[in-house]
């Protein structure tokens, strides 16, 4: 064989090894792609909630999916929403799980599909006890606030959900405690996913945005306020409802603060209404006297539970109180705030302010 022969020879077998190389790169890249672009993890029923707002883009809607779990792999599918393009996503709040694929996931947000999309919703408003909450959830479930409240007062489920979340404790099955969840049902506005809802289920997903909205504060509780978490949430509890004003929060949290560092009783007005099942601000000498482990003017401490849903605002607030020197506060008619340090300055702002 000639010299020529020998390297168009070797020439040939360099070309079919490169196009070999190339087709198994190929194929290598398409497997990891269609693998990336798979279900996340495949027969995982669990339902997750995304909500896509009005303008969001196919990019941001990406990281959502990403962040809830519903991703196989960022980058392939990165390379998916390029390639797909997919421009008539409908805004809505969509039900989903991590068997499916984004490109099921994409074709229900693109058709607006009816089997993915949440039908009704209800909402817990910041501050809501849980007689109303019970409330906002009878009113578009189709359960009875009386088989909602017997549920979140069964001991067998609440020590079934103790074992389930690290912050439910035994605290919660205090004989003295009104309502053993009250202040562990995450103020928000939820989705309701059948048109047969379960309470449990419902429950669970409360549960959840508390875990999602606690655990990242769990260590700062924990140094900076030397607290546990059931003393925290009825610690930010009475700072949410007796603050106005958002700008109000970190200087009455100190206010109270001050007064547990120094053993005093903290004199809410609001937990005493809590245990009258009354609202608002005003209360009288004989209210103050009612034998309740919620009335801080009778018992010292905090009370003995929380008294109301806490938003992540107000704990954020209450981790990062304002140290001042002062004891008592007085809301005027206007909205201000009045301080004070000691009983007689405060007893002068009331005489002088008083408008209930």
């Amino acid at each position: 064989m000639s010299e020529t022969s020998q390297k168009k020879k070797r020439g040939m077998k360099t070309l079919l090894l490169i196009l070999l190389l190339v087709v198994i790169v190929l194929a290598g890249a398409l497997f990891f792609y269609v693998h990336g672009i798979s279900a996340a993890d495949p027969g995982n029923k669990e339902k997750i909630q995304i909500t896509v707002e009005p303008g969001t883009g196919a990019l941001q809607i990406l990281n959502q999916l990403d962040e809830a779990g519903l991703v196989n792999n960022t980058m392939c599918g990165k390379i998916f929403v390029r390639l797909s393009s997919p421009e008539e996503i409908q805004a809505n709040t969509y039900i989903l799980n991590k068997s499916m694929t984004l490109t099921e996931i994409f074709d229900a947000m693109n058709t607006g599909n009816p089997k993915y999309i949440s039908q009704s919703k209800f909402t817990v408003i910041e501050g809501a006890t849980i007689p109303q909450a019970a409330e906002a959830i009878a009113k578009e479930s189709g359960l009875s606030e009386e088989e909602i409240l017997e549920k979140w007062s069964d001991r067998d489920y609440l020590n079934k959900l103790i074992d389930q979340y690290w912050f439910l404790t035994d605290d919660i099955l205090n004989k003295d405690i009104k309502y053993p969840l009250e202040g562990y049902l995450y103020p928000e506005t939820y989705f309701l996913d059948s048109e047969d809802p379960d309470i449990e289920e419902i429950t669970a997903s409360m549960l959840d945005k508390t875990d999602e909205v606690l655990t990242p504060l769990k260590d700062e509780i924990s140094n900076k306020l030397d607290m546990s978490v059931h003393e925290f949430l009825s610690f930010a509890s009475i700072v949410e409802r007796e603050s106005l004003f958002e700008d109000d929060r970190p200087m009455i949290a100190g206010v109270f603060k001050n007064r547990l560092d120094q053993n005093m009783a903290l004199q809410s007005d609001i937990t005493v209404n809590y245990a009258l099942d009354k609202t608002g601000v005003n209360v009288s000498i004989a209210d103050t006297q009612v034998d309740s482990k919620y009335n801080t003017y009778k018992y010292k401490g905090l009370p003995v539970g929380p008294i109301c849903a806490v938003p992540e605002r107000t704990m954020e607030d209450c981790i990062n109180y304002e140290p001042n020197d002062y004891l008592f506060f007085f809301a005027t008619e206007d909205g201000d705030v009045l301080y004070s340090k000691t009983y007689e300055e405060h007893q002068k702002v009331v005489e002088e302010n008083r408008w209930y």
